[in-house]
Formats: C-alpha cells, structure tokens, sequence
C-alpha cells in the first residue's frame, strides 16, 4: 500500500510547481534567443535555434524511458535526482561562456526534465487521497497553461536584467523544491515494473536530432552539401532501425499494439502536425516583432500573452463542444483556428509596429484554436486505450507533441534562411491545415467508450 500525504496541499504545490519551472523554461527561452544572440556575436538563426530544439529532442527522446526508470527505481527518488539534475544545469546555463556550452547544458536540463516530470504525476496519483486526487491532477494539469501564459512576461521581466537570469531563478527555486519534497513527499514505485529500451531512446534521439541538423544547416552548407546529406542519412537510418526496434523488441519503448488504436495513432500523427505548427508559430511571431518592430523581451513577452491567455478558456469550450461533436471535429476545427489566425497576421502585420490592428486580431483566433486543439488531442489519444496503458500513452502522445515542436522549429529556420517571413507563416498555416486534416480520423468509433473527465486529467502533461 502506498503512504498519503498527510498534507495534501504542499504536495500538489511540490509536485505542481517543479514541471511548472520545466515548463516555464520552453517559453522564456523564446523571448531571450535575440539578447542571447547579442552576447554571443556571431551567431546565426540556426545555431541559435538550438538552445530550443536541443531541449526538445532530448525531453522527446526521455520521457518514456524516464517515466519507466522512476516506476522501477521509485518515483521519488526520480523526482528530486531529475529536480537536482534541472537546477544544476540551469546554473551551468545561466553561466555559460559560450553558445555550444548554453546548448550542452540545456541537454542536462532537458533530461533533468523528462525524469521529474512523468514522476511527478506518478507521485501525485499515488499520494492524495481519493477525494482529492481528481482536483490534484486539474492544478498539476493546469501548471502548463499557466507556463505557457506567464513564460513570455516573466522571460521578458528577467531578460530585461540579462538573459542569463532565465535559467538562474531556476536555482533558488529548485533548491527550496528540493529540499520540501525531501520532508514531504512520500515514496512510491511500480511493483510489476518493465524493461526499459534505453538504446531504442537513443536511436530515437539520434535520429531526429540528426534529421533536424540537416534541416536547420541546410540552408547554411548548402542542401547537396556532404554534411546536410550525411546528417540526413544518419536522421533516416537511425529512426528506420528504430522502427524495426520497436517491432521486435520484447519491450520496445512504443507498444506496436497502441499504434492500432485507431484514435490514439491519429492523435500521435495530429500532435505532431500540430506542435510543428505552433511551435514554428510562436516563434515566428517573436522574432517579428524583435527584429522587424524593434520590440523589446519584455514588450515582446506582454505582447504574445493574450493568446496563451485563452487556451485554458476555450479548453472549456472544447469540452462543451465534445459532448455534442466527435473530438476530432473539435481538434480539427481548433487547428483550422490556429492556420487562420496565422494567415490573418501575415495579411495584417506591416513593416511599421501595428501590434493592435495587424497581429493581435490574428493572435487571439490562434490561442483559441489552440485551446480547442491541444487539449482534444492529448485526451483523445489515451481515452479509447485500456487503464494500465493510459499513463504510457499519455507520455508517448506528449513525445509527439515534443517531436513536433522540434521539426516545426528546424522547418521554420529553413525557410526563413530561404525566404522571407511571408513564406514562413504560409508555412505554418500549411501544418495547421494537415493538422485539421488529420484530425478528422481521431474520432472513436461510436461504439467506443470514453472514460469521464479525461481531458484535464492528461491536458499539458509535458
């Protein structure tokens, strides 16, 4: 039997508030790519773009093995060695000398990460009470959101003294977490744990990382260049074997048997469409308006805040709406929202600041279809699958969405090293247009049955 909290509240703050800082990194880090590039001279677009992708390959590629390791080791003992992992790294980043430094770092942070986060819920479950483990997992689920919402301000805030404080109030932070979850939070582990394919993980992380080398350089090298072409060899080779992998491995890091659920596997192929949408979306947007308007972080930072803002409103809409439309309608309409938000900011936006008439119209349709989008996807993708499944495809779904952002981000930097921005927010709506295509096929046969109350429950999981 595993402990419960005898303080129910400081665990949810405990355990709620460490993937909040994870999470909070991935949008501040956005605003302060144009003062990083400041400080260290020289520097492209695409090797910038690696403080970015870098993290989300390495969190896509760990999460599952991660979330396996904590079952077997205890989620615990996870919990705070990925917490510690974090806040050592975001100090080593807060002091790095030199670009590829910053980027090394950020693996460490990224695996710090991937280790706390599937714990964390993990931890949550096993901890609260019945009564109060529902609402638990409501304000774990909903740190995301408010990450995503706060991300850019607060970037912006800490940018203005230096960029460097981004990562370095992760330090202070992450040394009270520590020591609280130290004296609070009880342990607790799989007892039947499985195998963990930690080769799989790495093929998987080689792979996309070598796949998004190939897209960022391109443009730099030169496409028929010997290094684009070998780093895109080495990207295919390496996902194919792990392909093969998870066929006949006996415990592959993907259950080949998930991906004949019908609604999850058009999930997982929707999440990525998506991810790569929004992603290269919100990037797009920031880098507009710092190096076309002259906007500062913080400007910047309050500038992107509305959209985000509206996800978690239009997250209830969406539920509304599911209940009399199949939740791929939903999810496809929420990413024709996004595709059309972005189409109107580039019809709208002109080379002189007009933030109130040119991109925020466009920005608040986006967030909406975000809000009706994302959270649709998650909680389809694990709705239809067996219980003992759900906490596995709930991590494979958010690895999609992670795998995603990063192509999203290299195929952004390709086309902007190409063309122009109008080519790339083109760009962006074409994804959000296959996103809305492939949504159609997530919907579960009617014959399926949809456990109550998944949304929240598995909403913003990374």
């Amino acid at each position: 039997m595993q402990n419960k909290s005898q303080n129910p509240g400081a665990l949810i703050a405990i355990l709620s508030g460490a993937p909040f800082v994870a999470a909070l990194d991935l949008f501040v880090v956005n605003v302060a790519l144009d003062d990083i590039a400041t400080d260290f001279a020289g520097t492209s677009l695409s090797q910038l773009s690696w403080v970015l992708s870098a993290y989300a390959i390495v969190y896509a590629a760990l999460l599952i093995p991660a979330g396996r390791w904590a079952d077997r080791v205890g989620r615990r003992r996870a919990f705070l060695a990925g917490l510690a992992l974090f806040t050592i790294a975001s100090a080593a980043c807060a002091l790095a000398p030199s670009l590829w430094l910053l980027v090394l770092f950020r693996l460490a942070q990224a695996a710090g990460a991937a280790a706390l986060t599937p714990a964390s819920l993990g931890l949550l479950i096993a901890a609260l009470p019945d009564a109060r483990r529902a609402l638990g997992v409501r304000l774990w689920a909903a740190t995301g959101a408010a990450a995503s919402a706060l991300g850019p301000v607060l970037g912006g805030l800490l940018v203005s003294a230096s960029w460097r404080w981004i990562f370095l109030i992760n330090v202070p932070i992450g040394v009270v977490l520590l020591w609280a979850a130290a004296r609070i939070v009880p342990e607790s582990r799989d007892p039947h744990p499985t195998d963990v394919d930690l080769p799989g993980a790495g093929l998987l992380a080689v792979g996309l990382g070598a796949v998004s080398l190939a897209l960022v350089q391109g443009p730099d090298w030169g496409w028929t260049h010997a290094g684009t072409l070998a780093a895109a060899a080495v990207g295919v080779l390496a996902l194919a074997w792990f392909a093969r992998r998870t066929v006949r491995h006996r415990n592959p890091l993907v259950d080949p048997a998930l991906l004949r659920v019908r609604p999850f596997a058009w999930s997982n192929v929707t999440a990525v469409a998506f991810s790569a949408s929004f992603a290269a979306g919100l990037l797009a947007n920031i880098l507009w308006m710092q190096t076309e308007w002259g906007y500062s972080a913080l400007r910047t930072g309050l500038a992107v805040a509305p959209g985000p803002l509206l996800v978690p409103v239009f997250a209830i809409v969406g539920q509304v709406l599911g209940r009399r439309l199949p939740s791929g309608v939903v999810a496809g309409l929420g990413s024709a929202l996004w595709g059309a938000g972005t189409v109107l900011i580039l019809a709208s936006v002109h080379t002189e600041p007009n933030y109130a008439t040119g991109l925020l119209p466009g920005w608040l349709i986006a967030g909406a279809g975000v809000g009706l989008a994302l959270p649709t996807i998650l909680s389809t993708a694990t709705a239809t699958l067996p219980p003992a499944q759900g906490a596995t495809g709930s991590a494979v779904v958010n690895t999609s969405r992670q795998l995603g952002s990063v192509l999203g981000i290299a195929i952004l930097v390709a086309v902007l090293a190409a063309s122009d921005f109008t080519a790339a927010w083109w760009t962006i709506a074409a994804l959000a247009a296959l996103g809305a295509v492939t949504a159609l096929a997530m919907s579960p046969r009617p014959t399926a049955q949809i456990p109550p109350q998944t949304v929240t429950a598995q909403e913003f999981s990374s």
